[in-house]
């Protein structure tokens, strides 16, 4: 229970922090006061600013839930991806997972920016498609028979993945007046405020890191090979499948709302592991509990290092993550040498 209770206590400081940060500081006393009152628990809007009640209801209390869910759904997909390929290295990126959900949410953008409740329908929609047919074509080239070799799996994933991106940016350069936009978009800073996205990013990514979670003991299971796997009474084509899905689900209504956010998926179940051990079981939920903890931190670097400027937090992310993955194929290097 101990990790849980860090990890909820880790979660719950940096939600605090986010919310009452940012370019215009709101004491937390006034913050709850807002929060009671819009739950019903209190007349209390008069002590508060009617600017402070804007902030917060409409622009920081629901971008924060937003960054926390993203940032769950990048570290759970990316547990789930690491125990599939049985590498610490692989996240949602590996096999052109986030380039083909970042097309499809651009390719949506370019038809139709959310304006609307259908309009926030259609981006993660046009997302998880694009996801989709990236993994069925990545599949299909991979797939020998009736196997699919993951080394195989993984340089067709980074072929297409980066035939996807060249598209991405293909269309960016033809949408001349939306170009701002989707290029913060895909360095991880959504333009996208209010509630409606996320209500529409609960109804996709709930289910889906509920799944990822159950999928634990079939994840650890196959730590142990597919040969091994199958003698074990495992369907390895149908676990691989199922996991691939649904990581690629929540992964790709991750692009859609938040941007192509790197290396979240990749530095926080690898630290679990470490921490607290490889058991699927419990580091996919502890992966996602750490990970909307991660992300926060994130977010509140790119709203605060540059007030009242915002810096994509994809830009942080990056500026962390690539040390962190240079200390981790320097630590595997070691191992393998010795």
């Amino acid at each position: 229970m101990k990790p849980y209770l860090l990890g909820i206590l880790f979660f719950l400081v940096f939600l605090i922090l986010s919310v009452t940060n940012g370019a215009v500081d709101i004491p937390f006393s006034e913050i709850v006061t807002i929060i009671l009152s819009t739950l019903g628990e209190g007349d209390q809007f008069t002590q508060a600013s009617a600017p402070s009640i804007a902030i917060i209801n409409q622009i920081r209390l629901p971008h924060t839930i937003l960054i926390a869910l993203t940032g769950a759904a990048l570290a759970g997909s990316g547990a789930s991806f690491q125990g599939l390929f049985r590498n610490p290295l692989a996240d949602p990126y590996l096999i052109g997972v986030a380039s083909g959900a970042g097309l499809g949410a651009v390719s949506a953008m370019t038809l139709r920016w959310p304006e609307d409740l259908l309009g926030y329908y259609l981006i993660p929609t046009g997302a998880f498609l694009g996801a989709l047919l990236t993994i069925w074509i990545v599949y299909r080239l991979a797939r020998v028979g009736r196997i699919v070799p993951l080394t195989t799996l993984i340089l067709a994933g980074v072929a297409i993945g980066s035939f996807a991106s060249a598209l991405t940016s293909l269309m960016m350069f033809r949408a001349d007046n939306q170009i701002y936009r989707a290029l913060s978009f895909l360095l991880g800073g959504s333009t996208l405020s209010g509630w409606n996205p996320v209500l529409v990013a609960l109804s996709y990514l709930i289910p889906g890191l509920i799944l990822l979670s159950l999928l634990g003991h079939k994840l650890n299971i196959l730590q142990f090979g597919e040969d091994q796997a199958k003698s074990m009474g495992l369907d390895v084509e149908r676990a691989k499948t199922t996991v691939l899905i649904t990581a690629t689900l929540t992964t790709a209504v991750a692009v859609a709302f938040s941007g192509v956010i790197g290396f979240i998926g990749l530095i926080v179940p690898h630290i679990i592991r470490i921490t607290w051990g490889p058991d699927y079981r419990h580091l996919i939920p502890l992966s996602i509990l750490y990970g909307a903890g991660a992300l926060l931190i994130a977010d509140l670097l790119s709203r605060v290092l540059l007030a009242p400027q915002s810096i994509p937090v994809g830009i942080i992310t990056a500026l962390a993550g690539t040390p962190f993955f240079l200390w981790i194929l320097r630590r595997a290097k070691s191992e393998v040498f010795w």
